[in-house]
């Protein structure tokens, strides 16, 4: 009879790269030294094992669940791990029974680690609070998300928020130098070549995300034939578009908030380059066109009225060509945008408008002003004594009142003097003289 194999009986549990080399210390945690550096508070914080509930904000791939179980394991604490996604108050609930049992068998402290927090709902949010307060358990929230508008204000009120940073390109290639040569948990038992110059590219395509570039070295290294990489297999597995643009998140606002302050600011360079990098991350290239329809009215305005048009004949053209060559048609009117004279006089003056029309209610229109279609409102003097402007001196009727007796005279739009605008400034002051004649 054969000897038995136990370890045919016990199979080895596959782990993926990225949790294999997940850092066991502070030391092995690469990044955010913003915040882990030597002497920052919340690495003494660490150290120390004095904690506090918080939430950990910042993009995937950038170390916000290791930093939660490292904070657990340096705390001596009970470390349970719920995701938002999946779980509910029943689950929060029970976590709650169970740590509550263990400070008081063993005083030992739980941290509760909510990943995606943001997912949670408000009145889910709210049944954490009590626990926070009275310290049942530390709770650390992660987020790809604002806090400031995915989360409870109650709830920020008790937990700090830090923010985490996308991992340069000098720190994701120490996480790919350090998997190439640990020979417990990386590939260095696989000797695999792999020049830095490739190096640098996977890099680049893992956009700052620490586990997604030891996934793509994963699949690396398990594909390449002789255990040397070449450009050919590096290509392969990083075509699929890795940049980091979720369409609801956080990075979506910033980079349209770049794009239309480099408009704004007169920059077509750097409006180009936020452009590219929006299209480069899949966004919808027909909000682009919305959004230049929307600098245009907003920051040109009557400075240059054909950047309206542009924007709109920017948006014609996308829809009949679309990609690629309707995107040129964006670049031209995101650069004359850029370029044109500014004045956000209208949109000002709209501000103005709204804001007096909304103070002063429904005050009547002056009789004057009303249509008199029937011999009735006639009677009543509708339309009466209105000066018809084309058969007054130069098309204007000096001296005349439009506003409702009840609203003095307004200057809500007040013209700049850059572009077009500057003429219709010329002729405004000319017409207002006028009216001091009159």
């Amino acid at each position: 009879m054969k000897p038995v194999n136990n370890n045919m009986l016990t199979p080895t549990i596959y782990q993926p790269l990225a949790a294999r080399m997940r850092p066991r210390s502070l030391d092995e945690y690469v990044g955010q030294t913003h915040l882990l550096g030597e002497g920052k508070p919340l690495r003494r914080a660490i150290q120390q094992g004095l904690l506090h509930s918080m939430i950990l904000w910042g993009p995937p791939g950038t170390g916000k669940t290791t930093l939660a179980e490292l904070m657990a394991a340096q705390a001596n604490a009970r470390f349970e791990k719920l995701s938002a996604i999946s779980a509910g108050v029943k689950d929060i609930r029970k976590v709650v029974e169970e740590a509550e049992s263990a400070r008081l068998a063993t005083n030992q402290a739980t941290i509760l680690f909510i990943d995606e927090v943001h997912r949670f709902n408000k009145s889910q949010q709210d049944v954490f609070l009590p626990f926070v307060e009275n310290g049942t358990f530390i709770l650390i929230g992660a987020t790809t998300e604002n806090p400031s508008f995915e989360l409870n204000n109650a709830l920020l009120s008790r937990a700090r928020v830090y923010v985490l940073k996308r991992l340069s390109d000098v720190e994701l290639l120490q996480v790919v130098s350090l998997a190439l040569t640990d020979l417990e948990k990386g590939l260095g038992a696989l000797q695999l070549v792999f020049p830095e110059a490739l190096q640098q590219i996977l890099v680049q395509a893992a956009d700052g995300d620490a586990r997604q570039v030891l996934n793509l070295l994963e699949i690396i290294a398990d594909s390449a034939e002789d255990k040397i990489v070449t450009a050919e297999l590096l290509t392969e597995v990083i075509q699929v578009n890795l940049r980091r643009f979720d369409k609801q998140g956080e990075a979506f606002y910033d980079q349209i908030s770049a794009l239309h302050k480099s408009v704004r600011g007169s920059s077509p360079d750097a409006a180009l380059y936020w452009m590219c990098r929006m299209l480069d991350g899949g966004c919808d290239p027909m909000y682009i066109a919305r959004r230049a329809v929307r600098m245009a009215n907003e920051d040109i305005g009557l400075a240059d009225p054909r950047a309206l048009e542009l924007a709109l004949g920017a948006c014609a053209v996308y829809e009949r060509l679309g990609s690629p060559e309707g995107e040129l048609a964006l670049a031209q009117a995101i650069v004359y945008l850029s370029c044109a004279p500014k004045s956000n006089a209208v949109y000002k003056a709209y501000g103005r408008a709204m804001q007096s029309a909304r103070e002063q209610g429904s005050v009547d229109v002056p009789l004057h002003l009303r249509n008199a279609p029937t011999k009735l409102m006639k009677q009543l003097n509708y339309g009466k004594a209105y000066r018809y402007a084309h058969d007054e001196p130069e098309a204007y009727a000096a001296g005349e009142q439009y506003f409702p007796d009840e609203v003095k005279q307004r200057a809500y739009y007040q013209p700049t003097a850059r572009g077009l605008e500057g003429k219709i400034a010329d002729r405004l002051a000319y017409l207002r003289e006028l009216d001091k004649k009159a």
